[in-house]
């Protein structure tokens, strides 16, 4: 029995920590291949919120982003008009798997940036900081919004 415990305690203690933290609406996790990272993000949710976005932000902390969820997964294409920090986009599917990646968006710049077909959720972060830390495609995110049943990375 104490074998048994002491096993039980030895996985739990090598877990990676973000694994056993609860998920919260104000926090995104993010997975790649060699990494494990915790966003502080406000959600856009509402259409009024996504179009505000990040806008007229003179400084965005290193660890902080914006989740933007939409109502169903789409073609979505965002730009960076009034936004005054460059940017990295991150583009998600409802399961939370990264499909692509926008890097250093340029602050100001009307021009569209796509994310493709089928984009449930965007996380925008610091521009350089997905190169920074090997955000790609098929990285993985955990915040309460993906289906929880089908999640690439479950809450």
């Amino acid at each position: 029995m104490l074998r048994a415990a002491l096993f039980f305690l030895a996985i739990i203690l090598s877990a990676p920590a973000f694994a056993l933290e609860a998920c919260r609406d104000d926090v995104v996790f993010v997975q790649g291949e060699e990494t494990e990272l915790r966003f502080s993000i406000e959600v856009a949710a509402t259409q009024q919120d996504r179009s505000r976005g990040l806008m007229f932000r003179e400084h965005l902390p290193r660890s902080a982003g914006m989740l933007f969820v939409f109502e169903r997964p789409q073609r979505v294409a965002f730009w960076m008009k009034n936004t005054l920090i460059p940017l990295d986009m991150i583009f998600v599917d409802q399961f939370g798997e990264v499909t692509r990646v926008h890097s250093n968006a340029i602050p100001h710049d009307e021009t569209a940036i796509p994310g493709g077909d089928d984009v449930f959720a965007v996380l925008e972060i610091n521009g350089g900081l997905a190169a920074s830390y090997g955000i790609s495609a098929g990285a993985r995110l955990r915040h309460p919004v993906f289906l929880q049943g089908s999640a690439v990375w479950p809450c």
